[in-house]
C-alpha cells in the first residue's frame, strides 16, 4: 500500500490545469466524455445520490460551504468538494464538514490506479472530482454539494445533474481562459444549467444575466434570481459575524427569514447566504425536508476560513484569499464597516496569472506600508516581481524571504491602530495563518508532506 505523498504525488503527476490559466479554454484537451466514461467504469457512483452544484467567480466555495452546512443541520450525511485547498489536499474532499482521511485516500487512489493507468489524458481535477465522486457514493452520502472548479461548461464536475444548480457573482477573472468580456465569462458559467433542473442566480451586471437569463429559457429551467425574487436585509454586525433577513419578493413586512446570524464577515457573504437560502428553498420544492430551524443552524455553524478572517484583534491582524481586482474592491470595501483602524499594514503574495500589478494598483493607495513575499507554490510571483509592480506604480515595498517573515515584520513596525492586513492568494492567506499559530503557540493546522506540488 503506498503513503499518503505517494498517492498525491501519483493524481498530481497528471496533467494540471488549474496550473494553467493562460490557455484558453477552447483550445484544452477537455472533454465531458472522458470525465462520463471513467466514471461508467466506476458504477456511475455521482448518479447514485442527489446533487447541488455551484458555479460563479466570487462567493461560490463560501455558498457551497453554507448549503452542505444547512443539509446537515437538517440530518442528511452531505459530501462537499470544493477547490483550492487551503492547508491540505484532503479538505477539497469532505464528509459531514471533515475533510477526507488520509488512509481513505490511499484506498480510494489505490482501486482507482488500474482506470488511471489505462488513460494518460485524464487530468488532475478530472481524477480528483472522480475520486470525490465515488468516494461519496462509497460513504453513502445523502446529498453532495460540489463547487465548479473553473467556468462551468467544461469543468468536469458538469457531468452532474443536480436538483438546482447555483451561480453566484460573475465578473472578470481568468481573462484569456473563460474569456475577455463578462458575457463570454458568463457563458462558461452558466453552462451548468441543465433542462428543467431550477436555476438560482446571484444579482449579476446586465450583460452577465442577459447570458444566464437566455440560456435558463433555451433549457427551459426556472430561474430564480437574488434581489427579484429572494431579497436580504442587514440587520448589522453581531457577535464577531452579522445578522440578516431573507425573504421572498412582497414578504418584507413578514419575511420567512426574519433573524439569521452568519459568522463569516463581508457585506458580499449577506448575498452568497440569501443565494444559498434561495437554493435549499428549491430543494424543498422537490421534496427534500429542510425545516427553517435547520437553515438558522446551518448558517449559524457555517466555516469558511481564509476569507475575511480575523487571526487577531490585538493586534488586529485579518487575512483574505481576494485574488483578483472584484475581489479585492470587495475587499477594501468591507474593512472599514468591521473595523475600527486607523492604517494597513499589507502583507501581499500573489500567483503570476492573477495579475498582481492590478492588485497592488487597488491595494497599495490603502496602505501605510507593504510587505511582499512569495508562498511556497510553484505559480506564485516572485518578491521582485512583486516590489518591481509596487515600483512602477510609485510604492515603496519591503521585501521578505517568506510569508512568515513578512507577517512577522509588519506586526512588529504596526502602530496601535494599525490593521495588518494578508491577501493576493489562497496560498498567501493559509501560509499565514499557519505563521500565525505558530508564533502563538497553537496547535499546527493539517498538512501535506513538504514539496508534494
Amino acid at each position: 500500500m503506498p503513503t499518503y505523498r505517494e498517492a498525491l504525488e501519483y493524481i498530481l503527476a497528471r496533467a494540471d490545469f488549474e496550473r494553467d490559466r493562460g490557455t484558453p479554454y477552447g483550445q484544452r484537451d477537455w472533454r465531458l466524455a472522458r470525465v462520463e466514461e471513467l466514471l461508467a467504469n466506476l458504477g456511475d457512483p455521482h448518479r447514485a445520490y442527489p446533487s447541488v452544484h455551484i458555479a460563479g467567480t466570487k462567493g461560490k466555495g463560501s455558498t457551497t460551504a453554507m448549503v452542505a452546512s444547512i443539509l446537515q443541520a437538517a440530518g442528511y450525511r452531505v459530501g462537499m468538494y470544493t477547490s483550492p485547498h487551503l492547508h491540505t489536499f484532503r479538505e477539497r474532499i469532505r464528509l459531514q464538514g471533515e475533510p477526507i482521511p488520509e488512509q481513505k485516500l490511499i484506498t480510494l487512489v489505490e482501486g482507482i490506479r488500474p482506470l488511471l493507468d489505462a488513460r494518460p489524458q485524464i487530468s488532475v481535477f478530472e481524477a480528483i472530482t472522480a475520486l470525490a465522486m465515488w468516494h461519496f457514493y462509497r460513504e453513502a452520502v445523502d446529498v453532495a454539494v460540489f463547487e465548479v472548479g473553473l467556468g462551468g461548461r467544461l469543468d468536469a464536475t458538469n457531468v452532474l445533474t443536480p436538483l438546482v444548480s447555483l451561480i453566484t457573482s460573475i465578473s472578470i477573472d481568468h481573462i484569456g481562459v473563460l474569456g475577455t468580456t463578462l458575457a463570454q465569462i458568463a457563458r462558461e458559467k452558466a453552462g451548468i444549467i441543465k433542462p428543467g433542473v431550477p436555476v438560482v442566480s446571484s444579482p449579476q451586471r446586465p450583460s452577465a444575466m442577459r447570458v444566464i437569463r437566455a440560456t435558463a429559457q433555451e433549457r427551459q429551467a426556472p430561474l430564480v434570481v437574488g434581489r427579484r425574487d429572494w431579497r436580504w436585509r442587514d440587520l448589522g454586525p453581531g457577535d464577531g459575524g452579522q445578522r440578516l433577513a431573507v425573504y421572498r419578493a412582497g414578504s418584507h413586512r413578514a419575511p420567512e427569514y426574519p433573524q439569521l446570524w452568519l459568522p463569516l464577515l463581508g457585506k458580499f457573504q449577506l448575498e452568497n447566504a440569501c443565494t444559498a437560502v434561495a437554493g435549499i428553498e428549491a430543494l424543498r420544492e422537490q421534496g427534500i425536508e429542510i425545516p427553517a430551524e435547520a437553515v438558522r443552524q446551518g448558517l449559524a455553524q457555517v466555516r469558511w476560513p481564509g476569507r475575511l478572517q480575523v487571526l487577531s484583534r490585538d493586534p488586529l491582524v485579518v487575512v483574505d484569499g481576494a485574488h483578483n481586482p472584484y475581489s479585492v474592491s470587495q475587499l477594501l470595501a468591507s474593512l472599514p464597516a468591521y473595523f475600527d483602524y486607523e492604517r494597513i499594514r499589507l502583507v501581499f503574495g500573489a500567483g503570476q496569472v492573477h495579475r498582481p500589478g492590478a492588485l497592488l494598483e487597488l491595494l497599495l493607495p490603502q496602505a501605510e506600508r507593504a510587505y511582499v513575499a512569495a508562498a511556497h507554490h510553484p505559480k506564485s510571483a516572485s518578491p521582485e516581481m512583486l516590489r518591481d509592480l509596487g515600483q512602477e506604480l510609485g510604492y515603496a515595498v519591503e521585501m521578505c524571504a517568506t510569508v512568515e517573515a513578512a507577517l512577522r515584520l509588519a506586526v512588529e513596525q504596526r502602530g496601535p491602530r494599525d490593521l495588518v492586513l494578508v491577501t493576493g492568494s489562497l496560498f498567501v492567506v493559509a501560509e499565514a495563518m499557519s505563521a500565525w499559530a505558530a508564533l502563538q503557540g497553537l496547535p499546527p493546522f493539517p498538512s501535506d508532506p513538504p514539496g508534494v506540488y
